[in-house]
């Protein structure tokens, strides 16, 4: 068999296969953060693609957390609601299970929606908020500045990640991601070059990883024993003769992560620095994944143009990573993983209203769901 559809466990949670639809932003929340029907549409359609597990997009804990005003947010109990009714009516059309990416994107709200052109709102204008991040440094010189978070707030964006995350399981949600990359608020902590400052939550490399560990500490205390929780985080900041987070940075906090319960790490990289100089190119981000996987003894998901079969079934036969993680290319093809199925000569779950679509010569590729009549 394939490594790619072989079973793999998140924690308590079992995947079909190793093919995981990575959190991609919409865009497309109502302006209280609440799931509008494009949301439907697009989880239905993950949900019949085959993939092993489908994590929604990045989802706000607190209303100036959004990247912009059309986010999805789980700070209050009718966001909970909305989801779940959506969730519940998603998981009747396939077994497939759903994880949700919650986050914070700190200095990096306030913003419009990505093709209009537009970059951040300041805070009086419609549509804009005082953003917040660990110093008051801007992400871009012309963004007006972040508000420093006090202790207390930043006990209140713990707090905020927890209650999030008790909501997220009441939802049905069968996973949490917590969202440390990218560039956003606990990124912002854990990079130098966003985080000067001079207390318990700056300066040494434990200080600047504590947001992120209590983060994940009050996620593990509010919701069930043995639920799993996995986190993504940015393996380098590519910003190179500067001190900034790097893989040796998340080398050390992969195996702090790992202490303290977490089920994976997701391993991206950048979006912390304007002027971050990324080596785009096939499996460009693969060699961080590789590198965590040798310290870590949880699964490492690799992503980053990873578009092809072949290809990702090879990171997986030569051990660079545990699973696959795919965003732009299952926004491109939500049926990538039939395809994947096909070429490597294997045999996907799919539901029954499907059969008959079996292409001519491929008499085996398709089984139904085990639990769908």
């Amino acid at each position: 068999m394939a490594l790619l559809f072989e079973t793999i466990q998140f924690g308590t949670l079992k995947l079909n296969n190793k093919i995981v639809i990575a959190p991609m932003c919409q865009y497309s929340a109502t302006e209280q953060g609440e799931v509008t029907y494009w949301h439907e549409q697009q989880w239905a359609n993950y949900a019949l693609s085959g993939a092993g597990l489908c994590i929604i997009e990045a989802t706000a804990v607190q209303p100036e957390g959004r990247i912009s005003y059309a986010d999805l947010g789980l700070w209050n109990d009718l966001q909970r609601a909305q989801m779940k009714a959506l969730l519940a009516k998603v998981k009747s059309l396939s077994p497939m299970p759903f994880g949700i990416q919650l986050a914070h994107a700190g200095r990096k709200a306030s913003t419009d929606k990505p093709w209009t052109g537009k970059d951040q709102f300041k805070p009086e204008e419609a549509h804009g908020w005082q953003t917040v991040s660990a110093s008051d440094l801007p992400f871009n010189p012309t963004d007006y500045p972040p508000h420093a978070l006090s202790k207390d707030e930043i006990q209140k964006v713990i707090q905020d990640f927890a209650d999030a995350a008790v909501r997220a399981v009441d939802a049905g949600f069968d996973l949490i991601e917590v969202h440390a990359a990218h560039g956003y608020l606990l990124h912002q902590f854990m990079s130098p070059l966003s985080n000067t400052r001079e207390d318990e939550y700056g300066g040494s490399f434990e200080n600047r990883i504590r947001l992120t560990l209590e983060v994940l500490q009050a996620i593990k205390n509010a919701v069930p024993a043995g639920y799993p929780v996995g986190v993504r985080i940015s393996a380098t900041d590519w910003i190179d003769g500067k001190d900034s987070w790097d893989i040796e940075s998340s080398v050390g906090l992969s195996k702090a992560l790992e202490q303290l319960g977490a089920v994976y790490i997701h391993v991206s990289s950048g979006g912390l620095h304007a002027k971050q100089q990324i080596q785009i190119g096939a499996n460009y981000q693969v060699p961080f994944a590789e590198a965590i996987k040798k310290v870590v003894h949880i699964p490492v998901i690799a992503v980053g143009l990873i578009t092809e079969a072949q290809q990702a079934e090879h990171i997986l036969q030569t051990g660079q990573a545990d699973a696959i993680g795919l965003a732009r290319a299952m926004l491109y093809d939500p049926r990538w993983p039939w395809q994947a199925a096909a070429t490597l000569d294997e045999q996907i779950e799919i539901s029954p209203q499907y059969l008959r679509c079996q292409p001519h010569g491929l008499k085996s590729l398709f089984k139904p769901f085990q639990n769908q009549n």
